[in-house]
């Protein structure tokens, strides 16, 4: 038998509005549109594996978005800046003159 999560979601008027308004935005990236999908199947009280069979994910990503919403409301679906390799090329410090070779 399935866990039940311990994370109950329970949105505001003002959240359930923004996050139905990001699910159905066409133009919106389809992370944000799916995280606030998550979020919004949580609230009505479905289960972490029903919601991954709906929206064909796994279940440990709707965990993930689900304890985070809880833990931190609205803010906590937005994208946070990844540790990783900086870019091979940084930028010049001068201009480079005609008669400079490679």
């Amino acid at each position: 038998m399935p866990r039940q999560s311990p994370f109950f979601i329970e949105l505001s008027p003002a959240e359930r509005a923004a996050l139905e308004a990001t699910s159905r935005r066409y133009s919106a990236p389809y992370r944000d549109v799916i995280r606030a999908r998550i979020v919004l199947l949580a609230a009505d009280r479905q289960e972490n594996t029903e919601i991954a069979h709906r929206l064909d994910l796994p279940v440990q990503i709707v965990s993930k978005w689900r304890k985070r919403f809880f833990e931190e409301g609205m803010a906590g679906l937005a994208e946070r800046s990844r540790t990783g390799r900086r870019p091979g090329f940084p930028p010049r410090a001068r201009r480079r003159r005609e008669g400079d070779r490679l």
